[in-house]
């Protein structure tokens, strides 16, 4: 018969048997719930978290792949981004020394502080990181990590332990950055990132830097290499930065050494040529040459109508064409001087001359910008618009404004030799411009940003324009009419006033195409300005009703300033 303490004892062990039944079944609905769980969450970088088991890593590098512009996946590419660059956190805590997967290729060395030589360690993808010798032939993508670095190590501890990884990011976003732009070809090399890490223990400003050796192939000739690590702090979610880290190119290798430890990777991107430059030198040349012939027409045409249309003399509204087009004319000269083929001034010469290619730059940036505000006045505003002196008060904007950038700017000893390098760092064009690498902040503010803002008036005005345009001959007539092909005509002729050539320069990024089309438009300006003030002060019988449907600059300027 059963004791009521055997009894106890049988319902003790019932009921732990029941709870460890309910906590593996509990276990078991978690594994596959994240198994089942939409892949669509697994991008978002939050479902994986701190799972790097191997069916977490496969998950979570799917979206290698997912996660591109083509892509439909939602992705979160700072969540993913640290996924991945914490792996190597979690790989110096763990047993598991060695993970070897199609995409991920990374293990874990106990280094002595006291080693007498340098280490050399595999990049080999195809295999797992190891210790190697020192014949380059043999292993041609390694790296090497000095011994200065460990014994810089030796007060605290006598060995530590090494993450190294080689982590293929595939064709996608990630680990790609602002500073890559995909659809110019830049990419990073075979898509691979090699990380390095000490765990808890920051690396930083060595004094003999480490060694990454990557293998490649001959390279074309209008590409470039740079060795690069991943800021996770720059921008909002990261991006490459070259600080700390040099490039030796060679011939089928390349070798990055930087002075800290973290993922590194070879970029890969376009570059300018000499073939290239001279392309573009040729077709800008003849543009600019055909935009100065056609440019002094529209000077010495304007001359003659003063001379022979005495109401002329008191619009404002040529004026201001001929203040552009004697900037434009101005510009595409000093440009034929700055990109001579000859050898390029020294010193003060070399200073002077880029002092007056960046004021007649900013001349038509800004002579743009009034021509926008001057048709703001006639088309937006209309009414109240009297100023007195007013072509003088545009005048001192137009050529005095440029006068003080330019003052402060060679005040600052901004202005020197500026060269474009190739592949092999050989200079592909050399002018006289920005100083390269001491002024490139001067220029960003004083080049870059005045045309951002520049053309971002003009574009808010032109648009405003273009709208009137369209919308008022509807709205008189009361009812549905044709394509406007003569508002069509004139919006192209007013952007080529307000310098809507130029705003191709923000395509340029997207490919050798743009660049080509930009040099091409852009370099005509003069010709597009010239049409345009014939077609204004010169209409023909079937322009008549076309201007009666958009008000001419001269006769709405004539009503309101005089």
């Amino acid at each position: 018969m059963m004791t009521h303490r055997a009894l106890g004892v049988l319902l003790l062990s019932l009921l732990l048997l029941w709870a460890s039944g309910m906590k593996n079944s509990n276990n078991i609905r978690e594994q596959w719930r994240r198994k089942t769980e939409p892949s669509r969450n697994v991008c978002l970088g939050l479902i994986n978290e701190g799972q790097y088991e191997d069916f977490y890593l496969e998950n979570t590098a799917d979206c290698f792949t997912k996660c591109s512009e083509a892509g439909n996946e939602p992705c979160d590419l700072e969540n993913l981004q640290r996924y991945w660059l914490k792996f190597e956190y979690h790989l110096l805590e763990s047993p598991t020394s060695i993970v070897n997967m199609s995409f991920l290729k990374a293990a874990v060395q106990n280094v002595s502080t006291h080693i007498s030589e340098d280490l050399f360690f595999s990049l080999t993808p195809s295999q797992v990181p190891g210790l190697v010798t020192e014949d380059e032939h043999e292993h041609p993508d390694r790296v090497r990590l000095p011994r200065s670095l460990f014994e810089s190590l030796q007060e605290n501890r006598s060995e530590v332990l090494l993450a190294i990884t080689v982590l293929d990011v595939g064709p996608g976003n990630l680990f790609k950055g602002p500073q890559l732009s995909l659809e110019d070809g830049s990419c990073v090399l075979n898509n691979r990132l090699v990380g390095l890490s000490l765990g808890s223990i920051p690396v930083r400003r060595l004094a003999e830097p480490l060694e990454i050796t990557f293998s490649h192939q001959h390279l074309p000739p209008n590409m470039a290499l740079s060795c690069v690590f991943w800021d996770a702090t720059k921008g909002s979610t990261g991006d490459w930065s070259s600080m700390g880290c040099s490039t030796e190119l060679r011939a089928q290798r390349t070798i990055c050494r930087c002075d800290h430890l973290t993922f590194f990777a070879l970029l890969l991107k376009p570059i300018l040529d000499q073939a290239t430059v001279q392309s573009l030198i040729r077709i800008s040349q003849a543009g600019c040459g055909a935009s100065m012939i056609f440019l002094a027409f529209t000077i010495v045409l304007y001359v003659v109508l003063r001379c022979y249309w005495q109401r002329f003399k008191s619009e404002d509204a040529p004026k201001i064409h001929v203040a552009l087009s004697m900037s434009l004319f101005l510009l595409n000269l000093t440009f034929f001087f700055n990109m001579g083929y000859g050898p390029q001034p020294s010193g003060a010469t070399c200073q002077a001359q880029a002092a007056v290619f960046h004021y007649f730059l900013l001349c038509t940036f800004t002579w743009m910008g009034l021509e926008a505000f001057h048709l703001y006045l006639l088309v937006i505003k209309v009414f109240n618009t009297y100023f007195g002196h007013y072509f003088l008060k545009l005048s001192f904007v137009g050529w005095g404004l440029p006068a003080l950038i330019v003052f402060g700017t060679g005040s600052a000893d901004s202005y020197g030799r500026y060269a474009i390098r190739d592949n092999r760092n050989a200079t592909t064009l050399e002018l006289c411009w920005f100083q390269e690498k001491t002024a490139i902040s001067a220029l960003y503010i004083t080049v870059h940003g005045y045309f951002l803002v520049t053309s971002l008036f003009s574009a808010v005005v032109l648009g405003l324009v273009a709208w009137k345009i369209f919308t008022l001959p509807r709205a008189t007539a009361g009812k549905e009419q044709g394509p406007n092909w003569k508002g069509v005509l004139t919006v192209l002729g007013l952007s080529s006033l307000v310098g809507a050539t130029w705003w191709l320069a923000i395509l340029m990024p997207l490919g050798w195409s743009t660049i080509y089309i930009f040099a091409l438009f852009n370099s005509l300006q003069g010709v597009f300005i010239f049409c345009w003030f014939t077609t204004l002060y010169f209409p023909s019988r079937s322009a008549v009703a076309f201007s009666s449907s958009v008000p001419r600059a001269d006769q709405v300027h004539t009503t309101s300033h005089e």
